[in-house]
């Protein structure tokens, strides 16, 4: 029986493939490295732009002149190619792919390391390097490797205030920042079906901080229903009985609220261990925390109160910013003294809107606390949404409570 990598890759775990790809994309800045790897294999039509996307996240809206020259012609290139287009201010890539395109089954590939969040999907979704993201632009498909895979038995229900990213953590931690390396996780066992679709993108999401190639869900009921909700039919996967080369396993009822503190991302203490360590910024978003369930947790939280220290808020894609206004829960953080960028990736890779200064700390709901990650000389501390909600009003880390 098979793992659901060897069923998508149809092959078994160590083996070399060729594959079609069914969906790839590139960013702002991984795409104007692939253009210019595809210009110098001299490739001037593209067989396939309909299974291409471009997205702008990364720097948006541009920050210098040079950023601005690089996207415009990036932007023209898109254009005139037929590769689909999404524009500054239109979202994260990962969020922009779950809303609609990636579906159980596929073969995704992106030009960014984060690309194992759409396996959320049960799709085999995995990042790759500008060059062969070329590759892929000028032929259509890939090769791989296929991963063995160790399993995440998920089992019982996540408790009191813990939510999916503490699990996320909780993970790390166990497998470590190198534990998985060029494997697949799957997430199974009872406890996975409880988990949303937002909080699965959150758990795949995170895989690649173990090293992982892909991080899967296998497609049930609530992703047929996510996708639904934009039109796309699809079918569930069934787990088989299956050999694995390892399992981790996890009782969700203990997991409580975690931080992960600088500078690994396995490197996680209980949220009350950290309690009371001083804070210049927290900021909500990216590609882990940046959904409308996100925003919601934390309106939840800051309505009607002040933040203390200077907070960040920032949505993961164009359709979450609008939820968020329809609904009221945008008015509410911003009320409670939040400052709201533009959907994008803001200062998760120390580029562009809230940079940390020398000697600050953030405490925040990335994937990344790597040194120097959000500014030279930033400490940075990783979180969920509610002890990051908990902590923009306490103006220190704090341990959130029961909802």
């Amino acid at each position: 029986m098979s793992t659901l990598s060897e069923r998508v890759l149809g092959a078994p775990a160590g083996a070399y493939v060729d594959r079609e790809v069914d969906v790839a994309f590139a960013h702002d800045g991984t795409g104007v490295l692939a253009l210019e790897a595809l210009r110098a294999m001299g490739v001037e039509r593209l067989p396939y732009p309909e299974r291409l996307r471009l997205i702008f996240d990364h720097i948006v809206p541009a920050n210098t002149g040079t950023t601005a020259t690089l996207q415009a012609e990036l932007r023209r290139y898109a254009r005139s190619s037929g590769i689909g287009f999404s524009d500054a201010g239109g979202g994260i890539c990962h969020q922009v792919m779950s809303e609609g395109v990636v579906r159980p089954g596929m073969v995704v590939v992106g030009a960014d390391s984060h690309t194992c969040t759409l396996g959320a999907f049960g799709a085999f979704a995995t990042g790759m390097g500008a060059t062969d993201m070329a590759a892929v632009w000028a032929s259509g498909a890939t090769w791989f490797r296929v991963p063995e895979t160790i399993a995440v038995n998920l089992a019982g229900r996540l408790s009191c205030a813990a939510e999916p990213k503490d699990l996320a953590l909780a993970y790390v931690a166990k497998l470590g920042m190198e534990g998985a390396t060029y494997r697949a996780l799957e997430f199974v066992g009872d406890g996975a079906a409880g988990i949303s679709m937002d909080g699965r993108l959150t758990l795949s999401n995170m895989a690649v901080e173990t090293g992982a190639k892909a991080g899967i869900f296998y497609a049930d009921a609530a992703t047929v229903r996510y996708l639904a909700d934009y039109g796309l039919a699809a079918a569930s996967q069934t787990p088989e009985d299956c050999r694995y080369e390892r399992t981790v396993e996890i009782d969700l009822a203990d997991i409580v609220p975690l931080v992960a503190v600088p500078h690994r991302v396995d490197t996680v203490r209980e949220a009350e261990e950290v309690a009371g360590t001083h804070l210049d910024q927290v900021f909500v978003g990216t590609c882990t925390n940046g959904r409308y369930e996100d925003l919601v947790r934390f309106a939840r939280t800051v309505r009607g109160r002040k933040v203390a220290v200077r907070t960040l808020v920032v949505p993961a894609s164009r359709a979450v910013l609008a939820r968020a206004i329809a609904t009221g829960v945008l008015a509410d953080i911003v009320e409670a003294g939040c400052m709201v960028a533009p959907p994008g990736c803001g200062p998760c890779l120390g580029a562009h809107a809230g940079v940390l200064g020398e000697g600050e700390v953030c405490l925040s709901t990335a994937n990344r606390n790597f040194r120097n990650r959000m500014g030279v000389g930033g400490e940075i501390y990783l979180s969920s949404v509610a002890t990051a909600a908990a902590s923009a009003i306490a103006g220190v880390i704090a341990v959130p409570k029961v909802a």
